[in-house]
């Protein structure tokens, strides 16, 4: 998802973008999406966040330099309060988390005490040019959870702004429940208000990249009964960049971002 820009639309003349439609399969938006394997995004992804580790750039979102950063401090709490709770720093997963962008947006704050290691799972594309240049003695890339899992004993899973974006995301859902990680954060999730879910086309405006793509609204309570019976949702909270609390569908203020921190059940 994508700051503040899926709120405001071009004249009709023009194209408009953001979330449309409500498709009865992901092979129907693919007749007219670009889908999430174009070269470009991962291009403009990996030139953008080599400025950050450089030095040149302070922050990347989405393949978009910033000049200051805006801190997820959900996120960063929760991580500081698992850790906690576990008395030991953890070995995190970020699913669907590119090239390490949010790993870089909060690097300062992954002290020895908070995190291990940070386990980017990815697709393979992304995952060969990770390894090529940004791995390093805290920062990992995986093909898949089963993967990672081999190599560390995963403590806390962070799924932020991308289980929308899967084919069949109730399947992974059931999947991840069943792994039973101590603790789980749901971070930039799409929702609208309707009883079932609904799968959109997302067009991404040209100054991020040229691109569109598949992406789901989820009926939240059914998003989370997959967690019901092994997890406690600990806390629920807002999206923290500005623009994603209201998502526009048909140029309708019909959906919204939200997270949620879970707790494996004792």
């Amino acid at each position: 998802m994508f700051k503040g820009i899926f709120g405001k639309f071009k004249s009709d003349n023009q194209p408009k973008y953001g979330w449309f439609g409500n498709y009865l399969s992901w092979a129907d938006v693919l007749k007219e999406a670009d889908g999430y394997d174009s070269g470009i995004i991962l291009e403009r992804t990996k030139n953008a966040l080599l400025k950050v580790k450089s030095g040149e750039a302070v922050y990347e979102r989405d393949s978009v330099i910033f000049d200051k950063k805006e801190y997820p401090f959900p996120l960063l709490t929760f991580l500081q309060h698992s850790a906690s709770l576990k008395g030991a720093p953890l070995h995190v997963i970020d699913f669907g988390g590119s090239l390490g962008s949010t790993y870089y947006q909060i690097k300062e704050f992954l002290n020895p005490g908070v995190c291990l290691t940070w386990n980017v799972v990815e697709q393979e594309h992304y995952v060969a040019s990770g390894k090529a240049n940004f791995e390093d003695g805290q920062l990992k890339f995986y093909n898949s959870i089963a993967q990672c899992i081999q190599d560390k004993n995963i403590d806390f899973v962070l799924i932020s702004s991308s289980v929308q974006y899967l084919e069949r995301p109730h399947i992974f859902l059931k999947e991840l429940a069943a792994y039973h990680f101590d603790f789980i954060l749901f971070d930039r999730t799409a929702f609208h208000e309707e009883k079932e879910d609904r799968l959109t086309l997302q067009i991404v405006p040209p100054e991020v990249y040229p691109a569109s793509y598949p992406s789901w609204f989820f009926n939240q309570e059914k998003l989370l009964s997959h967690f019901a019976e092994g997890y406690d949702v600990i806390a629920d909270f807002p999206p923290y960049i500005d623009g994603e609390q209201i998502l526009y569908i048909d140029e309708y203020p019909s959906g919204y971002s939200r997270g949620f921190y879970l707790s494996a059940k004792k």
